[in-house]
Protein backbone atom coordinates (compact mmCIF):
# COMPACT_ATOMS: atom_id res chain seq x y z
CA UNK A 1 0.00 0.00 0.00
CA UNK A 2 0.99 3.58 -0.66
CA UNK A 3 1.35 6.13 2.10
CA UNK A 4 -2.12 7.56 1.41
CA UNK A 5 -3.90 4.25 1.64
CA UNK A 6 -4.37 3.63 -2.09
CA UNK A 7 -3.26 0.29 -3.44
CA UNK A 8 -0.21 0.40 -5.73
CA UNK A 9 -0.80 -0.34 -9.42
CA UNK A 10 0.31 -3.82 -10.20
CA UNK A 11 -0.16 -3.62 -13.97
CA UNK A 12 1.17 -0.97 -16.36
CA UNK A 13 -2.05 -0.47 -18.41
CA UNK A 14 -4.14 2.63 -19.17
CA UNK A 15 -7.04 3.78 -17.08
CA UNK A 16 -10.38 4.53 -18.68
CA UNK A 17 -9.88 8.28 -18.07
CA UNK A 18 -6.49 8.26 -19.83
CA UNK A 19 -7.97 6.42 -22.77
CA UNK A 20 -10.94 8.83 -23.04
CA UNK A 21 -8.61 11.87 -22.94
CA UNK A 22 -6.47 10.36 -25.70
CA UNK A 23 -9.53 9.68 -27.87
CA UNK A 24 -10.79 13.24 -27.30
CA UNK A 25 -7.43 14.78 -28.27
CA UNK A 26 -7.17 12.64 -31.42
CA UNK A 27 -10.78 13.52 -32.36
CA UNK A 28 -10.12 17.25 -32.02
CA UNK A 29 -6.95 17.02 -34.12
CA UNK A 30 -8.79 15.04 -36.80
CA UNK A 31 -11.66 17.54 -36.85
CA UNK A 32 -9.20 20.37 -37.43
CA UNK A 33 -7.11 18.58 -40.07
CA UNK A 34 -9.84 16.88 -42.14
CA UNK A 35 -11.30 20.00 -43.84
CA UNK A 36 -7.83 21.15 -44.87
CA UNK A 37 -7.00 17.72 -46.22
CA UNK A 38 -10.24 17.49 -48.22
CA UNK A 39 -9.63 20.97 -49.67
CA UNK A 40 -6.19 19.84 -50.82
CA UNK A 41 -7.72 16.78 -52.48
CA UNK A 42 -10.31 18.97 -54.28
CA UNK A 43 -7.54 21.30 -55.44
CA UNK A 44 -5.62 18.34 -56.84
CA UNK A 45 -8.66 17.20 -58.79
CA UNK A 46 -9.15 20.73 -60.13
CA UNK A 47 -5.64 20.45 -61.57
CA UNK A 48 -6.97 17.55 -63.65
CA UNK A 49 -9.58 19.87 -65.19
CA UNK A 50 -7.08 22.70 -65.73
CA UNK A 51 -4.73 20.25 -67.46
CA UNK A 52 -7.53 19.00 -69.73
CA UNK A 53 -8.55 22.57 -70.67
CA UNK A 54 -4.92 23.42 -71.43
CA UNK A 55 -4.74 20.32 -73.62
CA UNK A 56 -7.87 21.49 -75.47
CA UNK A 57 -6.34 24.94 -75.93
CA UNK A 58 -3.17 23.50 -77.46
CA UNK A 59 -5.14 21.13 -79.71
CA UNK A 60 -7.38 24.01 -80.83
CA UNK A 61 -4.36 26.10 -81.85
CA UNK A 62 -2.95 23.20 -83.87
CA UNK A 63 -6.39 22.72 -85.48
CA UNK A 64 -6.71 26.42 -86.33
CA UNK A 65 -3.22 26.47 -87.88
CA UNK A 66 -4.34 23.75 -90.29
CA UNK A 67 -8.00 24.65 -90.86
CA UNK A 68 -8.35 28.41 -90.43
CA UNK A 69 -10.96 28.18 -87.65
CA UNK A 70 -11.41 26.35 -84.36
CA UNK A 71 -12.91 22.86 -83.99
CA UNK A 72 -16.43 22.60 -82.62
CA UNK A 73 -17.84 20.29 -79.95
CA UNK A 74 -18.59 17.54 -82.50
CA UNK A 75 -14.87 17.37 -83.34
CA UNK A 76 -13.69 17.34 -79.70
CA UNK A 77 -13.49 13.58 -79.20
CA UNK A 78 -13.14 12.60 -82.87
CA UNK A 79 -9.68 11.23 -83.58
CA UNK A 80 -7.26 13.28 -85.69
CA UNK A 81 -7.15 14.30 -88.51
CA UNK A 82 -10.96 14.75 -88.42
CA UNK A 83 -10.98 16.11 -84.85
CA UNK A 84 -8.99 17.06 -81.76
CA UNK A 85 -8.94 13.59 -80.21
CA UNK A 86 -9.69 14.86 -76.69
CA UNK A 87 -11.88 12.54 -74.54
CA UNK A 88 -15.23 13.96 -73.44
CA UNK A 89 -14.32 13.37 -69.78
CA UNK A 90 -11.10 13.75 -67.84
CA UNK A 91 -9.05 10.64 -67.11
CA UNK A 92 -10.66 10.01 -63.70
CA UNK A 93 -14.13 10.96 -65.01
CA UNK A 94 -14.41 13.81 -62.52
CA UNK A 95 -15.12 16.43 -65.21
CA UNK A 96 -17.14 16.52 -68.43
CA UNK A 97 -15.40 18.50 -71.19
CA UNK A 98 -17.24 20.56 -73.80
CA UNK A 99 -16.71 23.29 -76.38
CA UNK A 100 -19.18 26.09 -77.08
CA UNK A 101 -19.39 29.49 -78.80
CA UNK A 102 -16.94 28.28 -81.45
CA UNK A 103 -16.08 30.75 -84.21
CA UNK A 104 -13.10 31.65 -86.35
CA UNK A 105 -11.95 34.06 -83.62
CA UNK A 106 -12.53 32.06 -80.45
CA UNK A 107 -14.27 29.40 -78.39
CA UNK A 108 -15.23 28.47 -74.85
CA UNK A 109 -13.95 25.25 -73.28
CA UNK A 110 -15.69 24.11 -70.11
CA UNK A 111 -14.88 21.39 -67.58
CA UNK A 112 -18.01 20.62 -65.52
CA UNK A 113 -17.87 18.41 -62.43
CA UNK A 114 -19.77 15.21 -63.22
CA UNK A 115 -22.59 14.05 -60.96
CA UNK A 116 -20.99 10.60 -60.74
CA UNK A 117 -17.44 11.83 -60.12
CA UNK A 118 -15.70 12.45 -56.82
CA UNK A 119 -15.48 16.18 -57.60
CA UNK A 120 -19.27 16.65 -57.61
CA UNK A 121 -19.14 18.08 -54.07
CA UNK A 122 -16.84 20.92 -55.16
CA UNK A 123 -19.56 23.58 -55.11
CA UNK A 124 -17.19 26.57 -55.40
CA UNK A 125 -15.64 25.46 -58.68
CA UNK A 126 -18.40 23.40 -60.28
CA UNK A 127 -17.43 24.58 -63.79
CA UNK A 128 -13.95 25.68 -64.80
CA UNK A 129 -14.02 27.73 -67.99
CA UNK A 130 -11.34 28.76 -70.50
CA UNK A 131 -12.58 31.32 -73.04
CA UNK A 132 -10.56 32.53 -76.01
CA UNK A 133 -11.83 35.70 -77.64
CA UNK A 134 -9.93 37.93 -80.04
CA UNK A 135 -6.61 36.29 -79.25
CA UNK A 136 -7.01 36.77 -75.48
CA UNK A 137 -7.52 33.92 -73.01
CA UNK A 138 -9.90 34.42 -70.07
CA UNK A 139 -9.97 32.06 -67.09
CA UNK A 140 -13.26 31.95 -65.18
CA UNK A 141 -15.28 29.56 -63.07
CA UNK A 142 -18.88 28.98 -62.10
CA UNK A 143 -20.09 27.69 -58.75
CA UNK A 144 -22.81 25.06 -58.23
CA UNK A 145 -25.58 27.70 -58.21
CA UNK A 146 -24.46 28.91 -61.69
CA UNK A 147 -23.05 32.14 -60.29
CA UNK A 148 -19.86 33.46 -61.87
CA UNK A 149 -17.06 33.01 -59.34
CA UNK A 150 -14.29 34.63 -61.37
CA UNK A 151 -13.04 36.44 -58.28
CA UNK A 152 -12.35 33.05 -56.67
CA UNK A 153 -8.76 32.40 -57.77
CA UNK A 154 -8.73 28.93 -56.18
CA UNK A 155 -10.26 27.35 -59.27
CA UNK A 156 -7.42 28.39 -61.57
CA UNK A 157 -4.54 28.52 -59.10
CA UNK A 158 -1.33 27.46 -60.77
Amino acid sequence: MHKLGFPARLHGGFTLIELMITVAVVSILAALALPSFLDSVRKGRRAEAVGALTQIQQAQERWRANHGSYADNDQLSTAPPAGLGIPETTADRNYQLALSNVSAAGYTATATATSSGRQHGDTGCHKIVLRLAGGNVFYTSVDASDQDSTADARCWSR
